[in-house]
């Protein structure tokens, strides 16, 4: 792991730094539009193209201090908009001094990486921003040659940048301006910490330092004290908080009977755009197939996928020619992808903190949103200690059985057929399987699997 110090928070100066100042107390009025935070016409213009009306509390309260040139802790609920609460200062104070390299944004999935990337080239279309997106996965050369032409914004996971820093001619940030580190939480429960100490070294100290993150754990306040200079923290959500619109609930079911109740709430919902998380590769492509055989347009999506076939999944259900996700917890953080109407827990996570980044992924930006989790007689302790862990009790999602049983023929002729069809695959690819190699850095940057 990373060598920063693990000491408390609270620690002052006994070789750490105090815990950063709070911003204004979350009582006070937050402005009601862009302009009122300080962002300039141009980018507020890009704002209204995109369809953002007013700033999330996230924004409005971190565009400020950014804005003064502070550095910036941001805490915040998945869904929140931070994205745009540190690309908008970011974009502003390049406007103000252009410079090629001006700053890099590190995120720990490839996915998450190729989001934010799309999000500075949107909001930055209105004042020519050059981004590269420098991720695992995919050729190096392109992005050596992209590097080459001193893009303004660099967006990367942190085993390809250090991969480019090593080996791309030419290629230093040693003129970096501005350096944020989006679900620090994450780079650091990947193990990126190594990384993240040999990246600091080689980046300026005189630079402007955002750091976001779902919690502030001791390890993120540790890269708290190694990377930012009196920062002002920002925190807009209470622990283990969800969306105020977000309609939770939850399905007391036998385990023999799952693949049953979820047909039928499935037709229920048919048309409606949704993710279903499941805890393994094996059972995201089982029910995928269960479910593509019985008509439902299903994809699958998980860390054993190629780059580009998993950039493929996503791509069809953002353009809804599937409307339905099988994920494992490689789509539980950091993706937005607006419009999902429901999540589905078909398998529940193993703690409440995934919950509410599985969860999180409908009733995004103001939206509302349905979760329901499939809880089998084996997963009533569990289960509350979720429950325990939002705060208050979830209702429960009621189904007559016999309406359900109705299903029961053509879902066990689905499952038998998708048993089959994950037998042939597992016999094609035991060869593969049987070899193993060490992890490399492109390995890193992907999600859990």
């Amino acid at each position: 792991m990373a060598t920063y110090p693990a000491q408390d928070a609270s620690s002052s100066e006994d070789g750490s730094s105090p815990p950063p100042p709070d911003s204004e107390s979350p009582s006070t009025p937050l402005p009601q539009t862009f302009q009122e935070l300080g962002v300039i016409d141009s980018l507020c213009e890009a704002c209204n193209t995109l369809g953002y009306s007013a700033p999330t509390p996230i924004q409005a309260r971190c565009i400020p201090v950014a804005l003064q040139g502070r550095d910036l802790i941001g805490l915040a609920e998945t869904g929140s908009g931070k994205t745009a609460a540190f690309v908008l200062p970011i974009l502003q104070a390049l406007m103000e001094n252009p410079q090629q390299l001006h700053s890099l944004i590190l995120a720990p999935t490839r996915e998450l990486a190729q989001q934010i990337s799309r999000a500075v080239e949107a909001l930055g279309a209105t004042i020519s921003v050059r981004c590269t997106l420098l991720i695992g996965g995919m050729d190096m050369v392109p992005q050596s040659i992209a590097l080459g032409k001193k893009p303004h914004v660099i967006v990367a996971t942190p085993g390809r940048l250090m991969d480019h820093l090593e080996n791309t001619k030419g290629f230093s940030l040693r003129h970096l301006k501005y350096l944020v580190l989006d679900e620090a939480d994450r780079l650091l429960d990947m193990d990126f910490g190594p990384i993240l100490d040999k990246l600091l070294k080689l980046l300026p100290r005189e630079r402007r330092t955002y750091l976001f993150s779902a919690t502030m754990s001791n390890k993120v306040e540790s890269l708290q004290r190694a990377s930012l200079t009196n920062p002002v923290r920002v925190a807009v959500s209470s622990k283990n908080q969800t969306a105020s619109k977000l309609l939770q609930s939850f399905a007391l079911i036998p385990l023999k009977l799952k693949d049953i109740y979820l047909v039928h709430l499935l037709q229920e919902r048919t048309g409606q755009m949704g993710i279903i998380f499941a805890h393994t590769i094996h059972e995201t492509q089982r029910l995928a197939i269960m479910l593509r055989h019985l008509g439902f347009p299903a994809i699958p999506i998980h860390g054993q996928l190629s780059q580009s076939a998993r950039l493929a999944s996503l791509s069809k259900f953002r353009a809804r020619s599937r409307n339905l996700l099988i994920a494992t917890d490689v789509a539980a953080r950091g993706l937005d992808i607006p419009s999902v109407d429901f999540v589905l827990n078909y398998d529940l996570p193993s703690d409440s903190k995934t919950y509410i980044h599985r969860v999180g992924r409908t009733a995004r930006a103001g939206k509302s949103g349905i979760a329901i989790s499939f809880v089998t007689q084996y997963e009533v302790e569990l289960w509350l200690r979720i429950e325990n862990a939002l705060g208050k009790k979830v209702d429960e999602y009621k189904v007559d059985k016999d309406e359900v049983m109705v299903f029961s023929e053509r879902a066990n002729e689905a499952r038998r057929t998708a048993a089959i069809a994950m037998r042939d695959m597992e016999d094609r690819g035991r060869g593969n399987r049987m070899k193993k190699r060490k992890r490399t850095r492109d390995d890193m940057d992907q999600e859990e699997k």
